[in-house]
């Protein structure tokens, strides 16, 4: 008895720790800012669309659905649905239940396996021969024989090798879910980027065209005037240049148009033939003006990259674990309980049982190296994980200073183009006055008016980048994944 109760003190002593680095989640990043942007007031207010002046709010938390702040029914619409048939994140949902069943798979390991088994064979005994096989009168060489049995088998963790296992399978299936989460943010913010872009590019394309009206008219003008000696043939030719170069602008511009459509349309989950009807303009969007700004410590649990290339850290450290009790001995147990007769009938029935019980214990001696390689192996896939766990925060940090430069720029742009498009609107209005007096001629008035169009083209743009810029920003501090629950993920 006390032999009995030493050995399972010994095993209870052997499972209850498991071999290898036990993972312990990396501190995070001492930095108190993003660097140098540390101003709460985002660029000057501007009284023109996106103008409005945007603050940050230090700690504030991103709501789940992020891009109902730019206040636009149609594109809150499309994104619900490209979240709902978009291929790529189809895929990860996917991947994400592949990670989890095979994680469950894992942690059967646990359990020792049964199985039940059942055969019927018919055979011929041979007549000449010494013994008999049935230790019946050898009138009938033919028989049945009938066997069902149970077989137990379980492999103790004894080195912890199988918690090891399951430890990772469970990290890599959380890896799978962060994986799922950064597909879901890059998607929803790739929508609303390429709505703004197509905007953006709708404002340029009309402001183009009228600049290009503008310039055949002077064209015509001028050479009306040559005409009548008051031009010559260098003023045409330099204003049939300008508006030549005006008109080369817009093929690309329509291009960028119609490939931005595609894109859109492709992030829904459909063939461009099926491109959505809705279509956008700058006016018709919101620009938020209370952005947050999560502090420092927080950003590694937000980003989904970062949290997926901490599991992918803590799967490799688990490996490390697996493949050191590789080098130590194997034990397995196993046991076999049945009954086997002649006749169907017959089964479990007196002298018809038998049992089996037995240990193993194997050792490598010898494999070549093979074992220890390998844990080598998982040491430098350790290093390897660790080395980038640390360029993701790196990268998570990074683009977070540069949405917050973008949109400090973005803001002064922003504001020095609304007062370019002020002066050259009131130089072009005090042009029209001027012409009705008859001080200055038409050509004056057009070159005022193209003067006011590129200042108006420079204001669009502007304007698209702070829009998608702040975007961006949501992006970069993760996208708000972590107030979705856990039922969101099965939509």
């Amino acid at each position: 008895m006390r032999s009995r109760i030493a050995l399972s003190v010994v095993l209870a002593t052997l499972t209850s720790c498991a071999l290898g680095p036990d993972f312990k989640r990396p501190p995070a990043p001492p930095a108190g800012s993003y660097g140098s942007v540390a101003n709460p007031q985002i660029g000057a207010a501007a009284a023109v669309a996106g103008g409005s002046p945007q603050s940050l709010v230090t700690g504030q938390d991103i709501p789940r659905d992020w891009w109902t702040l730019f206040r636009s029914p149609e594109l809150s619409s499309l994104v619900e649905q490209s979240l709902k048939a978009n291929p790529d994140l189809a895929a990860a949902r996917a991947s994400l239940r592949q990670a989890h069943e095979l994680y469950l798979a894992q942690r059967a390991s646990f359990f020792p396996t049964v199985q039940g088994g059942f055969s019927a064979t018919r055979a011929k005994n041979p007549l000449a021969t010494i013994a008999n096989p049935t230790s019946l009168p050898q009138t009938d060489p033919y028989y049945d024989l009938y066997t069902a049995q149970l077989s137990v088998s379980y492999l103790p963790d004894v080195f912890g090798a199988t918690r090891r296992a399951v430890e990772a399978a469970k990290a890599q299936a959380a890896s799978a879910r962060f994986q799922y989460e950064a597909t879901y943010v890059t998607l929803s913010s790739n929508v609303v980027v390429t709505a703004i872009e197509e905007a953006s590019l709708r404002a340029q394309i009309a402001t183009t065209e009228r600049l290009a009206a503008l310039q055949h008219q002077v064209t015509q003008t001028v050479r009306g005037q040559r005409k009548l000696g008051t031009a010559n043939n260098f003023d045409v030719l330099t204003q049939e240049t300008a508006e030549a170069q005006t008109l080369a602008t817009l093929p690309p511009l329509r291009k960028q148009l119609g490939q931005t459509r595609d894109a859109l349309t492709a992030l829904l989950g459909r063939l461009p033939a099926d491109e959505p009807k809705d279509s956008f303009r700058l006016e018709e969007l919101a620009l938020p003006t209370e952005l947050p700004l999560s502090l420092p410590s927080k950003l590694v649990e937000q980003r989904p990259d970062v949290r997926q290339a901490e599991e992918n850290l803590h799967a490799a450290s688990a490996e490390v674990g697996v493949a050191l009790t590789d080098m130590l001995p194997q034990f397995a147990l196993s046991a076999d309980l049945g009954s086997s007769a002649l006749g169907l009938r017959q089964l479990f029935g007196p002298y018809t049982g038998f049992w089996t019980a037995g240990a193993s214990l194997t050792q490598t001696l010898f494999d070549g190296g093979a074992l220890i390689h390998r844990k080598r192996a998982a040491d430098a896939a350790l290093d390897e994980a660790g080395a980038q766990y640390r360029a993701a925060v790196i990268l998570a940090f990074q683009n977070v200073a540069d949405t917050l430069r973008a949109l400090q720029a973005d803001g002064d742009a922003l504001k020095a183009s609304a007062e370019a498009d002020r002066a050259a609107k009131a130089a072009f209005d005090l042009a029209q006055r001027q012409h009705a007096l008859g001080t200055i001629t038409f050509v004056a008035v057009l070159n005022a008016e193209q003067a006011y169009r590129q200042a108006e083209l420079a204001l669009v743009q502007a304007q698209a980048s702070r829009y998608s810029d702040t975007a961006a920003l949501f992006q970069a501090l993760g996208g708000g994944w972590w107030n979705r629950s856990v039922g969101d993920l099965h939509d």
